[in-house]
């Protein structure tokens, strides 16, 4: 008789690890950067490399860090999205992800451009500081440059309305 307790046991926590696991959002990753200061880091800017961008320059601003790419196909669902929250005053900068310049610049032209600026990472050395494991991924970055939510995949228009809008007005107070 004992010896068939161990295995019911066994095959009971691991139900539960299951029913667990099925019932969160693959999209609600959670992140340990969410309520830690942003990574710092310097990089040139897309359209004009003779200029960098650095997070501190966001500082006292509540704002969306975008991670994309022109190679990213969910970066094309995301971006019609981000262009039209981005006409309605929500700033967002962009971080060109292991990308060419040519084709980052190239793809924005076509897509249009939402961003206040994007800062262009060629290599994905900002990005792994980030935990940037695909494109697209958003940070909400608050005005002390602490990072308050990480979105993965493509933001849609009701992730906007629902979760992100809401927070930035939250935390523009």
């Amino acid at each position: 008789m004992n010896r068939f307790l161990l295995p019911l046991g066994l095959f009971i926590v691991l139900l539960g690890f299951l029913a667990v696991g099925l019932n969160r959002d693959p999209r609600e990753v959670p992140s340990p950067l969410v309520g830690k200061p942003a990574p710092a880091f310097e990089l040139p800017q897309l359209h004009q490399p003779d200029k960098t961008f650095a997070p501190k320059e966001m500082l006292g601003k509540v704002w969306l860090f975008n991670v994309w790419a022109s190679w990213c196909v969910s970066c094309r669902q995301e971006h019609p999205v981000l262009v039209k929250y981005a006409k309605q005053g929500v700033p967002v900068v962009g971080l060109d992800y292991k990308d060419q310049r040519e084709d980052g610049l190239r793809w924005l032209k076509q897509f249009g451009d939402p961003y206040l600026l994007s800062a262009w990472d060629g290599d994905g050395r900002v990005g792994i500081d980030y935990g940037v494991y695909g494109v697209p991924e958003t940070y909400l970055i608050d005005k002390s440059g602490t990072i308050r939510y990480k979105h993965i995949g493509p933001i849609t228009a009701e992730a906007m309305e629902q979760k992100i809008l809401p927070m930035m007005k939250e935390l523009d107070k």
